[in-house]
């Protein structure tokens, strides 16, 4: 059975990623920093507190596949295959993004971008109505927990808002794959 999500907790972590703040969320792999990723200030929010390096890419979620052609300038035809006969998350990582913060689109122009499953991402992203950054909550570095009573103290102090949705659960959650594909349609595992 599925926990109940409360309309309170997605109003105030809309409330928050609509001012350019940063939310501590439960995602379908781990618990991760999300704002609003079309927002360069918000994003580099994400960078400080996670003290990370911005070589280093960040991903986008979205809540639907509909959605890919806003923000992805060529999308292969197998990406719809991928993502709808996947099994487990999976990030697929799109040569060239658009409308996204430049700071969360990678050097090379690509974006890791996830089709979520997973209750309140779900609904908040569709209420949302813009992609949500997701990175581990954990400082750059460090192992990324798994659970929410596995976050530092600092992480929860220096966000803006902590979804209450998942916070009891025990999980064991594992980051997702990583695919690299292609426009030309060949890809690559990034991370299995």
């Amino acid at each position: 059975m599925s926990e109940f999500v409360d309309r309170n907790d997605i109003n105030q972590a809309l409330e928050v990623l609509k001012s350019g703040g940063l939310i501590l969320y439960p995602t379908d792999t781990i618990w991760g920093i999300g704002c609003d990723a079309t927002n360069p200030e918000a994003v580099e929010k994400v960078f400080q507190l996670k003290g990370r390096g911005k070589e280093k890419s960040l991903i986008v979620l979205l809540h639907n596949e509909n959605q890919l052609a806003s923000y992805v300038t060529e999308i292969p035809e197998v990406a719809y295959q991928l993502i709808e006969y996947t099994e487990k998350p999976l990030t697929i990582v799109y040569s060239a993004a658009k409308n996204l913060a430049p700071n969360v689109i990678a050097e090379d122009g690509s974006i890791g971008i996830r089709i979520v499953n997973h209750d309140f991402c779900q609904q908040l992203l569709q209420r949302f109505r813009k992609p949500l950054v997701s990175t581990s909550a954990n400082i750059s570095g460090q192992s990324s927990p798994t659970c929410f009573d596995d976050i530092a103290e600092e992480i929860k102090e220096q966000v803006d808002y902590v979804v209450k949705y998942g916070q009891h659960v025990k999980s064991d959650g594992k980051s997702s794959s990583v695919m690299k594909l292609d426009p030309s349609g060949k890809f690559e595992f990034i991370r299995k």
